[in-house]
This record gives structure tokens, sequence and C-alpha cells, in this order.
């Protein structure tokens, strides 16, 4: 029986052989797509401590190949010489299985990344209620997911011929000892005991110390100072078990007492009203209008539309010429560097309507603030605040308005009505995600004066067009890459991707500001507010416009942010060079609003100076721009050449977190949103 046991024992092992075998692989494909090198040659200790924690970080998962084997086949397969005869058939089909799981991992890893430049972060724990139509469209239309799913075929073949051929390696006989049986029983039941033990040491990193067990600050230092290859040590599986092993929601379970410690740092507990409602630290006064009250104020997010583009030595893609000739114009005041609310377009609209971070608690999916606020609620939210101003507020979305449940949650935070670009362009082209910017736009600049009634109006239009799949044909709209970019490569001028997606940023870029110059001639005392929900990665390094193949960390952070006004001059802003999403209503209350006007705003108006801004996601100073994740920073500043990245240094961690609590605590306490 023994002996069955142990020529099992020996199929397990060359079962388990083949995942870490392809994690290696996947891994060697991903630093050959992805990354920036693409050979060791001068850098082999990184390489080889890259794949060797990666190894031992894989086995958290792959070693239940081993262990599940040992336990469902080996076993009693030792008992029952019937199943033991069919064992290996049981083994292959249980090692395609886990061979097609982790490839399948890996091809979501790709296309992650390919989209956020990130290996799997808990943008993943956002996607419950996103539109699953737009998901296949990215994937079949801008991923190829038809080649990939074919794939799946040769892949299996070539993993199946592999498992064979382990399984077909002879197998070493078990001895039979010149011992009496109580010997031989005790020599089998060691080698048992073993054989269990080796699944633990493998378990845990070649220790038997479940302590050693490989985690991201252990990860070897010469890898880890390179980001890129550190996160190339994370296998998928490991990583997805991280992410969705975080406490869900965690912010919504702290203690009060304890929060009220942890955001002292910001709202200071003795600013607090009575009744314990945290937001009456944040109450600002006006100094004084700086403009008349504008009748209309345009504010514009566009999707995806961020600064990268509009820097200099992005020049030659000719791509947001529209916004740089706005940007240029005296009267507007623009940030070269601006922090987004969120990471994704979600959490970064939510913010700027609300007031306050979302922080990836989805409080526009929470029916609880579905309910309208009170006529006499001293709301943050942005609608609700400019009412006592005597604005009123609409707001206009290309997509349709049961994304992010904004049918339910635009009323809540105070805007009169919500234009669904589905049903205000039922006939015109659009993606799964909305009406093309020109259509929607045009239609929105048509249907603005209707709702003209003599009070001053805050129009919020949210545009679609710059998001993957990228499928706009801008060639019919006038997209002509030869001429408007002769210094990129041919190759790429004709290749379709290329074209697309550098012509959807191009097209949204033009229909964003014929709308802008539309709303002037008609209403010339209007105000403008333009920025972007976040920043992409669609700038093509393999063109040859900079000398390297990464984006900084601005050019990966930093969405686009600007405002206009006929009579704005740009001294009032202090001489700021950042700011961010939360700091446009205050700046918009210090232009319009009379001296002693008291509003909320968590962040200071970019009138006054912005020494640094802090997120959930980043940090910013005038000279250095950090990642908390990943623990990472990086001179802020426009750059051609590749720029050393700090590992280890974070800055502003007890702001962020009080930012962060008091999120929370507003999920917890909804009443104070209400004025209650």
């Amino acid at each position: 029986m023994f002996s069955l046991f142990f020529a099992g024992w020996q199929q397990d092992i060359k079962l388990a052989l083949l995942a870490p075998i392809l994690c290696a692989l996947f891994r060697l494909i991903f630093i050959e797509i992805y990354g920036t090198k693409k050979s060791p040659v001068g850098e082999w200790r990184k390489w080889y401590h890259c794949f060797r924690y990666g190894f031992w970080w894989g086995m958290l998962y792959n070693s239940y190949i081993y262990l599940g084997a040992l336990v469902a086949i080996s076993i009693p397969g030792a008992i029952f010489a019937g199943y033991f005869a069919v064992g290996d058939t049981v083994r292959l089909g249980v090692g395609l299985a886990y061979a097609l799981v982790l490839y399948t991992a890996f091809l979501g890893r790709m296309i992650f990344y390919y989209h956020f430049h990130d290996i799997y972060n808990n943008t993943l724990l956002l996607g419950a209620k996103a539109d699953k139509k737009n998901f296949l469209d990215i994937f079949f239309h801008q991923n190829h997911g038809a080649w990939l799913l074919l794939s799946y075929l040769p892949y299996t073949w070539l993993c199946y011929q592999a498992l064979r051929g382990l399984l077909a390696i002879p197998q070493v006989p078990w001895p039979v000892l010149p011992l009496p049986w109580w010997g031989q029983w005790l020599v089998n039941a060691a080698v048992f005991v073993l054989v269990i033990v080796f699944y633990y040491w493998v378990r845990y990193a070649g220790t038997l110390d479940h302590r050693n067990e490989p985690e991201w600050d252990e990860i070897p230092p010469v890898v880890k100072q390179d980001i890129f290859m550190a996160k190339a040590t994370w296998d998928d599986l490991p990583r997805l078990k991280f992410i969705y092993s975080l406490p869900p929601k965690a912010l919504l379970t702290h203690k009060d007492e304890d929060v009220r410690s942890m955001v002292e740092c910001v709202a200071p507990r003795a600013a607090w009203s009575v009744d314990g409602n945290p937001l009456q630290a944040f109450v600002r006064r006006a100094k004084g209008a700086r403009i008349q009250q504008p009748s209309h104020i345009f504010y514009i997010l566009g999707e995806s539309y961020y600064q990268a583009p509009l820097d200099e030595p992005y020049e030659a893609l000719h791509i947001a010429d529209e916004g740089k000739r706005f940007w240029r114009d005296k009267h507007t005041f623009s940030v070269p560097t601006s922090l987004s609310a969120g990471r994704i377009s979600q959490p970064s609209l939510v913010s700027l309507l609300a007031g306050f971070y979302d922080a990836n608690l989805e409080f526009n999916e929470n029916e609880t603030f579905w309910q309208p606020w009170r006529d006499d609620a001293l709301a943050i939210s942005l609608p609700q605040q400019l009412a006592k101003l005597g604005y009123q507020s609409y707001f206009w979305y290309g997509g349709p308005l049961n994304w992010g449940s904004l049918l339910h949650f635009l009323p809540a935070l105070g805007f009169k009505a919500g234009m669904d670009g589905f049903a205000l362009c039922p006939d015109a082209p659009k993606t799964w995600l909305g009406v093309y910017d020109g259509d929607f736009l045009q239609m929105a600049a048509e249907k603005i004066p209707q709702l003209d009634d003599g009070k001053p109006v805050l129009h919020m239009l949210y545009t679609t067009s710059i998001h993957g799949p990228y499928t706009i044909p801008v060639e019919k709209y006038g997209f002509d890459a030869d001429k408007l970019m002769p210094e990129i490569p041919a190759h790429l001028r004709h290749n379709k991707k290329f074209v697309r997606k550098m012509g959807c940023y191009w097209y949204s870029d033009r229909a964003i500001h014929a709308f802008i110059r539309a709303m002037q001639q008609r209403y010339p005392d209007a105000l403008f507010i333009v920025t972007g929900d976040h920043a992409t990665l669609n700038i093509p390094y393999e063109a040859g416009l900079v000398p390297r193949q990464e984006p900084t960390l601005r050019e990966l952070a930093s969405t686009c942010l600007a405002l206009h006004h006929r009579d704005l001059q740009r001294d009032w802003f202090a001489g700021n060079t950042i700011g961010g999403h939360m700091n446009i209503f205050p700046t918009l209350m210090e232009l319009i609003a009379p001296a002693g006007h008291e509003y909320l705003s968590l962040a200071k108006p970019l009138t006054e100076p912005i020494d640094h801004v802090v997120t959930p996601q980043h940090w910013l100073t005038r000279d250095q721009i950090g990642v908390y994740k990943d623990r990472v920073t990086q001179a802020n500043q426009v750059s051609r050449e590749a720029m050393p990245m700090q590992q280890d240094v974070v800055q502003f961690a007890e702001e962020r977190q009080a930012w962060l609590e008091l999120s929370g605590w507003l999920a917890r306490h909804p009443e104070c949103l209400c004025g209650r």
C-alpha cells in the first residue's frame, strides 16, 4: 500500500512543477512587454531575486496543487488500487484546470496594466456595478478579446502535453528494507510526515516559519528599488488574494471616538458643532467677489482629459492644440500639476459633486444618500452651496444616467435636473459609454438656452469620448495623422489603434473648446472651469518624443485644470503651480461670492498659497509628487529625461488618513450632511 502512496507522491510533485514554471514564464512575458529593460544584462542580481522571490511568493497558492493532489489522489489511491490506476488522469484534469486559472489571471493582469499602468489594485473592488457592456466593448475592440479567447486553445494543448511529459517521467520504486514489519511501518510513517513537512516548507518560502511568508515589505532591496520589477515579482493569485482580503469598507467599522482623534489634524475637535458635526470645522468666509456674478457657470469635466498632452515634450502630437490655445489666453488661469480626487471616474466625480473624498466608499451607490437634503441643510455639495448664491444647477452627462446611479444621486445633491446623453441624442453615434462628445456638446449648446429663466445657473457637463476601446472613427471628423503629426514615425501614424487613441483625445479636445467658444459668444459674462476626471496613459512613448519609455508619476497622476472669465487675472492666484479637484469649489466661491459669505470646503482656494495637496491616492508639493500605495516619490516637473524615483517615502500620511476617516464618518453619519 505504501509503495502506491510513494509512487503517487512523486506524481504529485511532478504535477506541482508546472504551476511555478508557468508563473515564471508569465513574469518574463510581463517584463518583456511592459518593462523598460528587456534583458538582465547588467542587472543579473535584480532579475535573479525578482524570479527567486516571485517563485516563493507564488507558492502561497501553487503549493495547494501539491497538497490537494496528495490529499485527494495519492492517499485514497494508496487505499483503493482502482482509483490509483486513474490517478494520473485526475491529475491531468486538476493540473489543466489550475493552469487555466493561472492563465486567466495573467491575461487579466496584462489588460489591467495596459489600462491602469499597475498590477491588480483595489480599483477591482469598484467594478461590481460598472457597465459590463463597456467592459466587453473594451475587451473585444481594444484588447483583441477574440484572439485572447482563441489563445486558450493552444495554451491548453501545450499545458496538456507538458503535464503528460512530466507525469511520464519514470518513478523511483519504494525500496523494500530488511526490517521487521513494525520497523517498516515506522519508516513509512516517518516518510509520510516528511511529505507533509515538505508542503509546509514550500508553503513558507523554504522555511517552516509562517512568519517568513513573502510580502511586499520584504521584497529584496535590489528589486524594490525598481518599482516595476517589484510589481513583477508579485504573482497574480497572491495579489488577487491580497486585494480581496482587504477589509470591506474598513472605514465604516471604525469607532467614533477613535475617528475624532484621527481627524484632529484637519478638523480640530473644538471646531466641531455641539451636535458632533465635523463639517463645521471647514466653514470658510469669502473675502469678496473678484468678478461680477456670472449669469452662467460652465463646469466641464472631460473624461480622461489630462495634463500630459498639453505639456511641451508632446507638442508634436498636436492632439491638445485647442486646449493649449485656451490655456494661453491671458484671462485663463491653469494649474500645471493638479491631482484628481479619485483614481477612476466614479470616485472622482462623486468627490467633486459631494465636496468630500469618496474614498472608494461609493456614496453614489448608497441608498441612504439618495434622499434629498433638507431645505435648511448646511450641506457641502456643490449644487447645494451654489443655491445659496441663487444658482440653479444642471448636470449633463454624455452617457446614460443609470451609470453610477446618477439618476438617484444627482437630485439628492441638489441638481435641478440631470440630462441623459442617450435620451438627448437618441440617433447620434455613440459608444457603450456615451454619445460622441461633438454631438453631445452640440446638443447641450442647443438645449441650454431653452433652460434660461433669468436666474444664474451652473451647467456641469461630463464627456465620455476619451475612453477605451477608442472606436470613434476620428478620420471621419478630420483627424489626419500624417498632416497633424509628421514627426511621429510612419508605422505609428498608419497604425489604426494608435490613430484612434490619439484621435479620440484630439476629437474631444476640439469638441470641448468648440462648445466653450459657442457659450462665450452667447454668454459673454460666463465663467468656465475645465478639468478632467483623472489622468490616463495614452502618450506614445514608443514614438521617441522623449528619451524614456516610462511615464513620470506626474504624467500618471496629473489631470488638467483651468479657469477662464473675461475679467480674470492670473495674478489673483498667489503664484500657485499645484492644486487639485477639491480646490476648485472654494476658488469658485472666492471669485463670485460676496465678502463674508459662508461656505464649506475641505480645501483652500487657489487664490491663497497652496504648499501641498493630499488625496487618498497621492501627495503633492511644488517639488515632489508621491504615491501612497507604492510609497514612491519623484520630482514634480515636466521632464523629457527619466527621473530617479525614491522608494519608501511618504509625506502627509496623517493628513491623508484624516481625510479617509472623515469620509468614513460621513458615511456612518449622513445626518451631518443634512444639517441635523
